[in-house]
């Protein structure tokens, strides 16, 4: 393979990739459109609120900004934990202010305290940080009505907790399914293009131009990250979604099959590590004969087209089941003291556990 070949397989993964993190980068842009928008209406409400809180009109855009998630349910999440959040730390706050006035010491100690509450459950990754926060703004900024600067400190954060849920429930309410549709596609065909190339590389004269495969395995670890990243997401985002009801999904049946190309993954790693073994690290001890060079590649090949289609009653895994029936026999036959297949043999045994992983995973769909 040529050098301008390399650099388009390169370019191929890394478009591959690109379709997977594509939706979050759509996410990102309609989650920035909605904290526009609703900051917008928070800081408009703000100063309508009766009574002492319209003083705080600032804090209602940060409850907004803080409320933004990805999802309905996180953004639900999210808000509740920032609301208990503060509501511990003020009072705390309140606690201290009734032993004395606040000084360096009292406000440290209260913050130390505060952290430490921070580790409370219900508080959640959102809430915990709002703890010592709440609690040092209270004592710093209540002056000489923190009953007040705490009640509007709170109202007006509820304010915009409440606008940026509605925003975000109300206005292009996310559902990632294509995130969980596209990211399983390209996952299983990553497998099947890992596959082909390992299969080219074994066609050719070793050690083989045709080598970018071989430096890919954390490519497909990211990727596979990725890939799960999505599913979750997806899966996240139908709680609390009015869509969920038209664009129902079975994400039981997309977490078996990202379980499924998950070790799917581990065995196509090992082989690209054996692999590679065998070409360049540590050819006198880890080999291929060459009798079984031909007869491997293709097994190698017609597991990748059964990995694609991911289908076991498809033709491609019927050719793929054969031409490793084969390959086992050669390497029975040929296994000799002067011809090691120790190689060849572990490759075989990754192949036949991908095509028993596709079978078993339409056993457990039937």
């Amino acid at each position: 393979m040529t050098t301008g070949e390399k650099t388009i397989s390169k370019r191929s993964l890394s478009a591959v990739t690109n379709r997977v993190t594509g939706v979050l980068r759509v996410t990102r842009f309609q989650l920035a459109f909605k904290a526009t928008l609703a900051v917008g209406i928070a800081w408009t409400l703000a100063p309508h609120v009766p009574g002492v809180a319209s003083q705080y009109p600032y804090y209602a855009p940060l409850g907004a900004i803080v409320s933004m998630y990805p999802t309905v349910s996180g953004s639900f999440r999210t808000g509740m934990e920032t609301l208990a959040g503060l509501v511990t730390g003020m009072l705390l706050a309140l606690g201290a202010l009734l032993i004395g006035t606040p000084n360096v010491w009292t406000i440290s100690v209260i913050v130390g305290i505060g952290v430490l509450l921070g580790g409370l459950s219900f508080l959640g990754a959102s809430g915990r940080e709002y703890v010592p926060m709440a609690a040092l703004f209270v004592l710093v900024l209540g002056g000489d009505d923190p009953d007040g600067y705490s009640f509007g400190y709170g109202v007006q954060m509820l304010v915009g907790v409440g606008v940026g849920l509605a925003v975000n429930a109300l206005v292009f309410p996310p559902l990632h399914l294509n995130g969980a549709v596209n990211g399983l596609v390209t996952l299983r065909k990553s497998l099947a293009r890992q596959l082909r190339d390992m299969g080219t590389a074994l066609e050719e004269t070793w050690p083989p131009e045709h080598e970018d495969w071989s430096q890919r395995e954390s490519e497909l670890d990211t990727l596979t990250k990725e890939v799960r990243e999505a599913v979750e997401l997806a899966d996240n985002s139908r709680h609390g979604n009015i869509r969920s009801r038209k664009y129902s999904r079975d994400f039981t049946a997309d977490y078996r099959a990202l379980r499924a190309m998950e070790r799917a993954t581990r065995h196509v790693k090992d082989m690209t590590e054996v692999l590679t073994d065998a070409i360049w690290r540590n050819p006198q001890n880890v080999a291929v004969p060459a009798a079984l060079t031909v007869p491997l590649a293709e097994a190698v090949n017609a597991c990748a087209e059964a990995v694609e289609t991911w289908d076991p009653e498809s033709e491609e895994h019927s050719t793929a089941t054969q031409a490793l029936v084969e390959l086992v026999r050669l390497v029975n036959t040929s296994a000799s003291a002067d011809s090691p297949v120790d190689a060849t043999a572990a490759l075989a045994m990754d192949l036949r556990r991908i095509l028993r992983i596709i079978n078993t995973e339409s056993d457990d769909d039937a």
